[in-house]
């Protein structure tokens, strides 16, 4: 350049700033040095369908394939990253076959993910990421890493469908890890169950035994069914969901149904709790001696005969023992020469014992006459019945509920317990086979009226 009087002053286009560096060594130090599993940092320059390139300042960008941008199987690089995004990968190789350098961001992600769900293992902590996919047993959680929560363990119950838990982010404890397997096991039910205890010991705490609480059911199983309570599940046995026998729970309860029940047990140290629906009930023996006394007239249905007799249902699951000796005036030696299963017919009432749920009924001395149960003369009217109180009306008598156990089939029972295998073996011969008329019936009645 020149100055205004015309003087050439030379203008310094370059600067030496690299001090006691060579000029080659500064070239070399513009090269990113790494080998094969070194994590690099970059920054995305290009984003195509099915790879992505990074910039990391090597002599040339790495290429990260579609498959090793993310942990979701099938996913579009767009939706994973965008151009000008900073980024680390995995070098896979510092040059493959065409040169090039393969790198992975999935693999770079596993790895820090790795060291941190280390630590949150051994400080007993908890990850935290969305659900990105629905396999065979269970859901896939993204935790920086492939979580596997397992669906008996995805809630406090066992949950039928997952679908609707894809997208939701979860909280869960890992329960193994094995970093040779590539393999992380979840489990949210034992984070709720941690999240829980609190809650659950302070309801433990002001339930009591006796009282009444109104619930959900929340799952039916073959041994009876669990009621939310708001709190906690309880459970309803089989035994204690209706006074009738029950073949299964869920003809007596379905999920979703809002029912009361009565706390039978409360066990705090195993944190159970055991309810009774029927005890919410009325007790139909208790119902049927309040509304009927001895020497009273009832209309029944023969629902069994057995070598000691006959069994008359009275009732709403009410079944009675005519004996063979209150059959008829004159002897009988087998009850079905009297009476035939499904027959109906008057029988009076000689005793009732409610402690043991029994009744014992005669068929022989309802011939004679008596006092009608008063529920026979409301339904029917005074005109249904003549002057000794004999029914000589029409009445339909409602069968039992198909699978229920009678109270013939638990005598049978109860002999077979009493007795022993040997004699209810006898007896059930007998039964089906009957003696010749010379042999005398065998007198297991007076043991299981």
């Amino acid at each position: 350049m020149f100055t205004d009087a015309g003087d050439y002053v030379p203008r310094i286009v370059a600067v030496d700033d690299l001090g006691d560096v060579s000029f080659e060594e500064a070239i070399a130090g513009t090269i990113v040095e790494f080998d094969d599993g070194d994590i690099v940092a970059g920054t995305i320059v290009r984003v195509d369908r099915d790879e992505v390139l990074l910039d990391i300042g090597f002599k040339s960008e790495g290429v990260i394939p579609a498959r090793e941008l993310s942990i979701r199987h099938d996913v579009d690089p767009s939706e994973v990253v965008q151009i000008g995004d900073q980024i680390e990968a995995l070098v896979l190789q510092k040059e493959d076959p065409d040169g090039r350098l393969v790198l992975s961001k999935k693999r770079a992600q596993y790895e820090r993910a790795w060291g941190r769900i280390e630590e949150i293992r051994e400080s007993d902590g908890v990850v935290k990421g969305p659900v990105i996919e629905v396999v065979k047993g269970g859901l896939i959680v993204d935790i920086g890493l492939r979580g596997f929560l397992p669906a008996s363990l995805v809630e406090l119950r066992r949950v039928r469908d997952l679908a609707p838990y894809v997208g939701r982010e979860l909280e869960a404890k890992i329960i193994e890890l094995d970093k040779n397997r590539n393999n992380v096991v979840l489990s949210r039910r034992a984070w709720l169950e941690e999240s829980l205890k609190e809650e659950r010991e302070g309801f433990l705490r002001d339930l009591t035994r006796g009282e009444r609480r109104t619930g959900r059911v929340s799952s039916v199983v073959s041994f009876g069914a669990f009621v939310d309570l708001g709190g906690m599940d309880g459970l309803i046995h089989v035994s204690e969901l209706s006074w009738k026998h029950v073949d299964h729970p869920s003809s007596v309860v379905t999920i979703g149904d809002e029912v009361q029940v009565e706390v039978l047990e409360i066990d705090r140290d195993r944190e159970r709790i055991s309810l009774s629906l029927k005890a919410t009930q009325q007790d139909p023996w208790e119902a049927f001696a309040t509304s009927h006394r001895v020497e009273e007239l009832v209309y029944g249905r023969v629902t069994k005969l057995v070598p000691f007799g006959a069994f008359v249902q009275v009732g709403d699951g009410i079944e009675g023992l005519v004996h063979i000796s209150e059959m008829s005036a004159h002897h009988v030696e087998l009850p079905e020469q009297v009476v035939t299963p499904g027959e109906e017919l008057w029988v009076k009432i000689i005793d009732l014992d409610l402690q043991r749920r029994r009744i014992s009924l005669s068929i022989k001395q309802a011939a004679e006459g008596g006092v009608v149960a008063e529920e026979y003369r409301e339904a029917f009217g005074d005109h249904a019945y003549d002057e000794e109180g004999n029914f000589i009306g029409e009445f339909s008598y409602e069968t039992p509920a198909e699978g229920e156990e009678s109270e013939a089939e638990r005598a049978w029972r109860e002999y077979y317990e009493e007795h022993g295998e040997e004699a209810y073996r006898q007896a059930l011969a007998h039964y089906e086979n009957p003696a010749p008329d010379d042999a005398p019936a065998p007198d297991a009645a007076e043991g299981d009226d």
